[in-house]
């Protein structure tokens, strides 16, 4: 039978490690849907439900391009990736970032809190607004997939 000191320790490393279940979980799950991606390649034809936006109205939404673009950063193709859809690949990175920041806060029993002011939702409101006008432009031709 343990100790006192034994039993905190062992107590201490399953709340250290159930600390860290949620964030290890969004990685796996996020792990598996880009492997399924990678591996059912969007670019041949039925594998993927036609965007609905695209279908109707024949205009790209923010998101159009969003699984080319996975599916080229997968297989290290940044090019093809930005090509694609350049926001959702600046949010690959973004989302590495948060997830690292929320593992480490985690590791240290520390809450991830990220209160962005409503000046930045807006802005980025803005940002994927703007990226939808442009890529659905002729100049813009370059941001379409």
């Amino acid at each position: 039978m343990p100790g006192p000191q034994g039993h905190g320790s062992v107590l201490k490393r399953r709340t250290g490690l159930r600390r860290l279940g949620t964030p290890l979980g969004i990685l796996a799950t996020v792990t598996a849907a880009f492997a399924y991606v990678g591996t059912v390649d969007p670019n041949e034809p039925g594998h993927y439900p036609v965007c609905p936006l695209l279908k109707i109205t024949g205009a790209f939404c923010p998101g159009c391009g969003g699984l080319r673009s996975a599916h080229a950063f997968i297989h290290g193709d940044l090019g093809a990736a930005f090509s694609a859809n350049a926001v959702a690949t600046t949010g690959y990175f973004l989302f590495a970032a948060v997830w690292v920041l929320w593992l480490v806060r985690a590791w240290r029993g520390q809450p991830l809190r990220i209160a962005l002011a409503p000046a930045w939702w807006w802005s980025v409101g803005a940002l994927l607004l703007g990226f939808t006008v442009v890529r659905n432009l002729p100049f813009g031709s370059a941001l379409a997939p």
